[in-house]
């Protein structure tokens, strides 16, 4: 007889407010290769770039691949079977997945220990059914061991917002003193707080909204500015109470906010872009840096995690049962979720 399981299939791309997620029960993940695990999952983070391939966003980017197809690429849940190879893990432990959910193991990227630029990863609910689900397989190589303390709807946001958010803050080269702000304070933005604060920064949250600036400061943020769209009223606030930044994080999907960000940073200073946007005024005389970031390899993955439970990070989260995803969604589209909204099976 095989086996059955719940989960929240895309057939269509379609505005969320329509219900494009429809619960259905489909055939249960088996494990087919000797090194993978069966996990059932406990807990699913909502993250942002759902929204945008549900919705069609990003089919420009090839994103998603194929329908029908389950969403969701933040997991924590319990190992319930493995593979007659696998020696890292047993049956009763937890374990996270993230957005990587394999590659190639063998090409440049992945030999240095960057498998997350691997040009032939597995990305989890895109090319590879994601966690809008009761169950799923993965390969022992890319599964985290998750503490016994860290309850699973805590730790779920960890395997998408908080990579995120680590490798961003990386990226922006922290130090005791430097003065960083987090342009967009939401699912991902408010862990950057965090991480920042953890390397001695002076951090400073800027959000449109004042609910998202209240997450700042509850997680942390030294100083909060409110951004509308006016750029000049927004940096004349800002030079008035910090002076110039010595690096800009953004994770706003804005680009008047990314151009914002660029102004907001002093001559020779960092910009992080962890959203895609076009880059507007930039004047290559201020020796100004701007990088991008994606996600993060196994290793950063395994340091998140530590940093998670030795610095007690304070994630805001929410919980929702799984078939209210197209609600939860339509909340996150309407800047409703505080910070990251969790699904639970």
């Amino acid at each position: 007889m095989v086996e059955k399981m719940r989960a929240m299939v895309l057939e269509r791309l379609a505005p969320i407010e329509t219900g494009p997620l429809k619960l259905k029960e489909i055939e249960r993940h088996q494990i087919k290769t000797p090194n993978e695990i069966l996990v059932k999952i406990h807990a699913c983070g909502v993250c942002r770039s759902q929204l945008h391939g549900i919705e069609g966003d990003w089919v420009k980017y090839g994103i998603p691949p194929a329908l029908p197809t389950i969403p969701g690429h933040e997991i924590v849940g319990e190992i319930v079977e493995i593979g007659s190879k696998v020696t890292k893990f047993r049956p009763g432990q937890r374990v996270g997945i993230s957005p990587l959910h394999g590659s190639c193991m063998a090409c440049d990227y992945c030999r240095i220990g960057k498998e997350h630029l691997c040009d032939a990863a597995d990305i989890t609910g895109e090319s590879m059914l994601g966690g809008y689900a009761e169950y799923i397989t993965v390969s022992e190589d890319f599964a985290t061991a998750i503490p016994d303390s860290m309850k699973s709807e805590y730790a779920a946001p960890l395997f998408c917002a908080g990579i995120t958010a680590y490798k961003a803050v990386a990226a922006a080269e922290p130090a005791h003193g430097k003065k960083v702000g987090i342009f967009g304070v939401g699912g991902v933005g408010h862990l950057a707080v965090e991480f920042a604060k953890i390397n001695g920064c002076r951090v400073i949250g800027v959000s449109r909204g004042k609910n998202h600036l209240d997450v700042a400061k509850k997680v942390g943020a030294d100083n909060v500015i409110q951004y509308g769209s006016d750029q000049s009223e927004f940096l004349s606030t800002l030079k008035k109470e910090e002076g110039l930044l010595d690096a800009a994080i953004v994770f706003a999907p804005s680009e008047n906010a990314v151009g914002a960000a660029i102004k907001s940073v002093r001559k020779g200073g960092t910009i992080v872009l962890g959203v895609l946007a076009n880059i507007p005024d930039f004047d290559v005389f201020s020796e100004k840096t701007i990088r991008g970031t994606l996600i993060g390899s196994r290793q950063d993955m395994h340091d998140v995690v530590r940093l998670a439970k030795e610095y007690s990070i304070g994630i805001v989260y929410e919980s929702h049962h799984l078939e209210k995803a197209n609600d939860v969604l339509v909340s996150l589209k309407q800047s409703k979720i505080e910070a990251r909204a969790v699904l639970t099976p």
